[in-house]
């Protein structure tokens, strides 16, 4: 796998033992533990346009998820819990509390933004704060989607199909399937816009048979346990309780129909602030100093 060390200036590698296996983390900086998750079909790597800037003023730990990076991907279980996003969010606290960190800010792009809002969902004690990228809830995407939106989501019902079908479909080509999905949410429609080392991260990591199936199990888990968990929190009027920021992108396929932040205040999180961002999808890496804006303000308010 890539050696990203280089993109992580000042950063210390850790392995550290999770759930199902260890999860690899970037961690540097010193104040308030602030932890960043990165999103399908990407690795932390995703944040080294962000992560230095931040860790100038908070301990900031980078983590690569489940089945992606450099962590454990063991074998899915068809969606049922092994790559649900509850699943996940117990290697983050398992992470943080061998890091020496019982309360935390959490960050998500994509996936990881799934895997941060039911992280605050579950363990409320533990969130200080939580900053949402380019995401609505799963509930919103199945129940509400649009046709524009399904359009530029065709993935979730791909990779959701029973294994072994997307696997196969995946594996004559799977590198030829990330750089076209990459390039279709950028706001350019072109790879340019990625750091090669990034990128390398990424198709290293896409490119392993055993991390494919994990992003298709991510997927499956996202239509049936993650969907029926959050069906359940909203009908037991369960709400995220930390400052919440939604930030989505102008060039995005959520930029149609409702707004997001609306949506988030109807579903999950009432009392959000948001902004909507020049870029694409990707805005860590498109648009990272408007992203290191809205995040700064937004680290800079006061708790209650």
């Amino acid at each position: 796998m890539a050696n990203i060390d280089s993109l992580f200036p000042g950063f210390k590698g850790h392995w550290i033992d999770g759930p199902v296996g260890k999860i690899f983390a970037h961690v540097s900086g010193e104040g308030p533990p602030l932890v960043l998750i990165h999103g399908f079909p990407q690795t932390h790597a995703m944040w080294h346009r962000i992560a230095p800037e931040l860790a100038k003023t908070h301990t900031v730990v980078c983590p690569d998820l489940r089945g992606y990076g450099w962590s454990a991907a063991p074998h899915g279980d068809g969606g049922v819990a092994t790559y649900t996003k509850r699943g996940m969010g117990e290697d983050i606290v398992a992470a943080m509390q061998a890091l020496g960190h019982l309360r935390f800010g959490v960050i998500g792009h994509d996936r990881g933004a799934r895997v941060s809002y039911r992280l605050a969902l579950d363990h409320p004690g533990r969130v200080e704060r939580l900053a949402l990228v380019d995401i609505l809830p799963t509930v919103s995407m199945w129940e509400g989607g649009e046709a524009s939106r399904a359009m530029r989501a065709y993935h979730w019902t791909f990779l959701a199909q029973p294994e072994p079908v997307p696997e196969e479909a995946l594996k004559p080509d799977p590198i030829g399937w990330l750089d076209r999905h990459e390039a279709n949410w950028s706001r350019a429609n072109e790879l340019g816009l990625f750091d090669p080392l990034a990128l390398r991260s990424y198709t290293e990591s896409f490119g392993d048979p055993s991390r494919f199936h994990a992003a298709c199990e991510d997927y499956r888990a996202g239509a049936t346990t993650d969907l029926a968990q959050d069906r359940a929190d909203l009908a037991g009027g369960r709400r995220i309780l930390c400052p919440t920021l939604a930030l989505w992108a102008e060039a995005g396929h959520l930029n149609t129909g409702k707004s997001p932040l609306e949506i988030w205040h109807e579903t999950f999180a009432p009392t959000a602030e948001g902004q909507c961002l020049a870029g694409g999808h990707f805005l860590p890496e498109e648009s990272p100093q408007a992203v290191l804006a809205a995040l700064k303000s937004f680290l800079a308010q006061p708790l209650a």
